[in-house]
């Protein structure tokens, strides 16, 4: 028996129970997983950490988890990257670099100036015949938003286009949670997923474990996981428009003392030719013995249903096809993330297809007088979607509504 049940341990259901707690309310929290974090995880790889979900404070001036990290241990990154932009496997000439900034800004333009719900790709129709329009919307919408731009609203684009700075963490976003906010959180059950949950009159929620007993509940898990809960009775609003994206990350850890000529925090990338897949590459993080290559939307699902292999074999592919031998002789060991297999998140963060831009405030609206809220990264209208800070605002949001209820 408990005041507030808050069901999922990731950020947002974190900073409910944070909230809660702090007011004297009764709060359970329980987690389907075994570990708390939802998608903050970091791997610590040597002297660093590698973040397998949320790696960077972003729009940091106004990150509400800026509060928790110690000055000396954020990098600027904006301010160190570095861009090293490929076309058919050379290097970028100024005349065409200025080409590829021209087309950002007309992107921009053009996405910016539709009002209608309807998908970014066809916002972008007139002006494919760019050739890097392509990449550039592969970068907005596949890679930052982890979407499929043929399915993605271009007005959830528009409230979710991020400014600022972005901090990442020295030692990893997803340790810094777990450091130093899960303890403020208190206890978590894990291994305890919700099967059912009965909110008819006082919340009964079945677990593998036993039933528990609320007067409230806040729900933070994804909107994937939302789907495997028996309600009842059932929800009277759909996760169907919002949608897991997933953004795979490939973790390839120095073998040697070769750096391939890139300095850190430096970024590749090339502008796509007809038919081929993108990807984005990030070399020795603050300063790390590793790097990253990014897959996002319709190709990293894809990729996700080929199996690991594949997903490697395709960075691997790409790596040589831009530095040559050297990339084998790079790198050694590999990490792939699991967002797409994992089945407590099955994605990495949700984005709001066409035509259902407004769905993003329909679900996080209260229900049963307020003692019913769904909260999370999917929920945030604050244009932080997505992202650990509209999370934890969420989970701050959500723990109002049911403590003035209660």
């Amino acid at each position: 028996m408990t005041d507030v049940l808050v069901i999922g341990a990731g950020v947002a259901g974190l900073s409910a129970a944070t909230a809660l707690r702090a007011q004297g309310v009764a709060v359970t929290v329980v987690e389907a997983s075994n570990r708390i974090g939802g998608r903050a995880l970091t791997t610590p790889v040597g002297a660093f950490g590698f973040d397998h979900g949320a790696s960077w404070l972003h729009d940091a001036d106004r990150n509400p988890l800026l509060a928790f990290a110690e000055p000396a241990s954020l990098i600027d990154t904006d301010k160190l990257r570095r861009r090293r932009v490929l076309v058919a496997g050379r290097l970028a000439d100024a005349a065409e670099l200025a080409e590829r900034e021209a087309a950002m800004a007309l992107f921009d333009a053009t996405a910016s100036a539709c009002a209608e719900d309807i998908p970014l790709a066809r916002v972008l129709d007139p002006i494919r015949a760019n050739p890097w329009i392509a990449s550039v919307e592969a970068w907005e919408a596949a890679q930052i938003a982890a979407a499929d731009p043929a399915d993605f609203s271009v007005l959830d684009w528009k409230l979710n286009a991020l400014e600022g700075r972005n901090l990442a963490v020295r030692g990893g976003l997803g340790a810094l949670i777990a450091r130093e906010i899960a303890p403020r959180a208190g206890a978590v059950e894990l291994n305890t997923p919700v099967l059912s949950l009965d909110w008819r009159g006082p919340i009964i929620a079945e677990t593998p474990r036993g039933t528990i007993h609320a007067r409230a509940v806040i729900i933070t898990c994804s909107t994937a996981a939302i789907g495997g809960i028996r309600f009842m009775p059932e929800l009277p609003v759909s996760t169907e428009g919002l949608p897991m994206g997933l953004l795979t990350k490939v973790m390839l850890r120095a073998k040697g003392g070769g750096r391939l000529g890139l300095a850190a925090e430096e970024s590749v990338s090339a502008r796509l030719d007809p038919g081929e897949r993108y990807l984005s590459f990030l070399a020795w993080p603050g300063g790390a013995d590793y790097c990253v290559a990014f897959i996002g939307g319709p190709n990293a699902w894809a990729l996700a249903r080929e199996g690991e292999a594949a997903t490697l074999n395709f960075v691997r592919n790409k790596l040589r096809g831009w530095f040559g031998a050297e990339a084998d002789a790079t790198f050694g060991d590999a990490l792939v993330t699991d967002w797409a297999r994992n089945p407590w998140h099955r994605g990495a963060y949700a984005y709001a297809r066409a035509g259902f831009a407004g769905d993003r405030a329909k679900l996080g609206a209260p229900l049963a007088d307020g003692r019913l809220v769904i909260a999370g990264e999917a929920t945030a209208i604050d244009g932080l979607a997505g992202t650990v800070a509209g999370a934890w605002n969420e989970g701050r949001r959500a723990a109002a509504i049911v403590q003035a209820a209660l």
